[in-house]
């Protein structure tokens, strides 16, 4: 039997960690799990990018649980449009944006800077003339010095500008108040200084064009804005219109709740595309029996981390020097809702307090700390709700999606019959979802008999 190399497959479990398709290494780890998905976004992504004309440009939308393998997934796509011979421009929005506080002019910012610093390290300089005199007209209005040499790129300038404010909300309120009636000039600068210029450039050179793809916007707070809308709302349906002028292809991603928000129609409009939503993997149908081929690919995906020399069709076998039984990583499967970082994150867990092969009994201890952990935060309101979902197979609303999916109650699944839901796993097993389950049949019993 080959030999499990301890260090490198804990750190291949880290569930911080984004497989990035570019690495060799890492592209050892992945599993295309398209087939059990219901569709191949990724494909689906390129394929709107890569059909289009070189000059017309396309925004769309992706969304899925946080955790679901969106960032992973989005990897993929960079690596599939950078192999066509595209220019991917690909960051993390978090890095550089507050999540509890953004506005329509951060999210440009972050764009402007990530865009020109890796054209900047492509040797492609372009400095636009708007900027230049923006960032003087900022440094006098804050009256904080910025300092720029003549010389400056525009990332720099932009990440000092950021730099300044990101920890001050005060100078951040302001520089938003002096930017908000600039927005749509700020616009138009990076459309025709920044991303027509560069697209121009990289088409010369023999590139195909110019793709910028924003992750983690996910993660926006839904807290409300001092006028009532809540963060997603006001910057994907009150503001989308102006998110979509940028003039080369955009993938954003977006948060669930607004698939399930009255707004959906009016953001669908805004943007001319349906989102793209990134299920779990289904390790049981429907019906509640095992997705036998969903658990393959689940098993696959830890076992690709342990021994990533070894073809798949061989890793299987080799499931006692990671667990000590099949049965126990089975249990691992079903346990994760076909999550995947809580997979991983419980796979990591066990390698925190062992070494392979993991037993069972410590995997039960991890799943018992997780089930805790859940269970602290969910009310009386939230266990009729689950038991209602559990019945139905559906989340309807924005008020039931915040309270059950983005807490990771409830999972989201799709199939031949189209999208479902179901109750994260690991609650199934408890206590309080048992009584809540004989509540709920016991208040219809009595609503029949009357």
């Amino acid at each position: 039997m080959p030999r499990l190399d301890l260090g490198r497959f804990y750190r291949a479990c880290n569930p911080s960690k984004t497989i990035d398709m570019a690495n060799p290494e890492d592209r050892q780890y992945y599993i295309d799990f398209s087939s059990v998905r219901g569709s191949d976004i990724v494909r689906e992504l390129s394929r709107t990018i890569t059909l289009l004309s070189s000059d017309e440009p396309s925004c769309q939308l992706f969304s899925g649980h946080i955790g679901c393998g969106k960032s992973t997934e989005l990897f993929r796509l960079k690596d599939t449009l950078e192999q066509q011979g595209y220019h991917v421009v690909y960051f993390e929005s978090s890095q550089d944006l507050d999540m509890a506080d953004v506005d329509i002019s951060d999210i440009f910012l972050a764009i402007a800077r990530q865009v020109s610093e890796s054209l900047e390290s492509s040797r492609i300089r372009v400095n636009p003339g708007y900027f230049t005199n923006l960032f003087a007209e900022i440094s006098d209005f804050l009256q904080t010095p910025i300092e720029l040499s003549g010389e400056a790129e525009l990332s720099v300038g932009i990440a000092r500008i950021t730099a300044r404010t990101k920890d001050s909300p005060k100078l951040r309120s302001q520089l938003r108040q002096y930017l908000e009636p600039r927005t749509n000039g700020i616009l138009e600068s990076i459309n025709t200084e920044l991303l027509d210029r560069a697209n121009q450039i990289l088409k010369a050179q023999g590139s195909a064009g110019l793709v910028v793809i924003v992750d983690n916007l996910d993660r926006v707070d839904n807290s409300p804005k001092p006028w009532g809308r809540t963060q997603p709302e006001y910057l994907f349906v009150d503001r989308g219109e102006q998110l979509r002028r940028l003039s080369c292809h955009v993938v954003y991603t977006i948060p669930l709740t607004l698939m399930f928000s009255n707004d959906y129609g009016r953001l669908s409009s805004r943007f001319g595309v349906k989102p793209k939503v990134l299920p779990m993997i289904p390790v049981r149908h429907r019906q509640g029996e095992d997705n036998l081929t969903g658990m393959e690919l689940m098993k696959q995906m830890l076992m690709a981390r342990a021994f990533p020399e070894i073809p798949p069709e061989e890793r299987l076998r080799l499931i006692p020097a990671v667990f000590e039984s099949e049965a126990a990583l089975n249990r691992l499967c079903h346990i994760s809702g076909g999550h995947m970082r809580r997979f991983l994150m419980l796979v990591y867990s066990c390698l925190q307090q062992e070494d392979p092969p993991l037993t069972q009994a410590c995997l039960e201890n991890v799943i018992r700390e997780y089930r805790d952990d859940l269970l602290r935060g969910i009310t009386q309101e939230e266990w009729i709700l689950l038991s209602q979902v559990v019945q139905t197979q559906h989340v309807r609303g924005e008020e039931e999606c915040q309270a059950l999916l983005r807490s990771m109650l409830v999972f989201e699944y799709r199939d031949q019959d189209g999208h479902w839901f179901g109750i994260n796993p690991v609650l199934a097993e408890t206590t309080q979802y048992r009584q809540s389950q004989l509540d709920l049949s016991q208040a219809k019993y009595i609503k029949t008999s009357l």
